[in-house]
């Protein structure tokens, strides 16, 4: 077994026990997985959004984890949750009436987070398509498995690697780009 699916069946395991109402589960289930879920709301919403989205995402999966039934991984399972918190954020924004063009604020650089990786790959992930970005990050960044991805999307897994192919391609035709600008 990969250390990928250790880590997976051990997320698994403790969301099992803290459905069973296990308080010391849950508290391990949110420390191993926090890291991941904020990444991947970094990554779709963005840094100064993504302390309130992990918090949010793991508010719905305790409220939620009696559910869990580990048809999925509990991983899988919590990435979906923190897809829904981003999709609801996105809407909650463009609903909202806008009377300036703020930018929000940015945070001073925290060694312990990796503030200044997450600023660097959004940039680069900044120019691609939502759905490939999305796809991208699942898959490269957080190592999920194409399958895997597919269930946190609600897509068919082909559609998946679709879309990381074509990401792949644009940040390849982006990067040379860049390359023959500056070199």
């Amino acid at each position: 077994m990969s250390r990928s699916e250790d880590a997976n069946a051990r997320l698994t395991e403790l969301a099992l026990q803290a459905r069973r109402g296990d308080p010391h589960a849950m508290e391990s289930f949110i420390r191993e997985s926090q890291h991941d879920v904020w990444r991947f709301v970094a990554h779709l919403a963005g840094p100064h959004l993504a302390d309130d989205l992990a918090q949010e995402t793991f508010l719905r999966a305790f409220r939620s984890i009696r559910r869990f039934n580990a048809r999925s991984s509990a991983r899988t399972w919590l990435l979906t949750i923190a897809r829904r918190v981003v999709v609801d954020q996105i809407r909650y924004e463009r609903s909202r009436p806008r009377t300036t063009h703020a930018t929000p604020a940015t945070e001073p650089p925290s060694p312990d987070t990796g503030f200044e990786n997450v600023v660097e790959l959004n940039l680069l992930l900044s120019d691609l398509d939502p759905e490939r970005r999305e796809a991208l990050v699942l898959t490269q960044v957080l190592g999920l498995p194409y399958a895997e991805a597919a269930h946190v999307t609600g897509c068919p897994i082909g559609t998946i690697r679709s879309r990381v192919a074509r990401a792949r391609d644009q940040l390849l035709a982006t990067q040379t780009h860049q390359d023959e600008e500056t070199g």
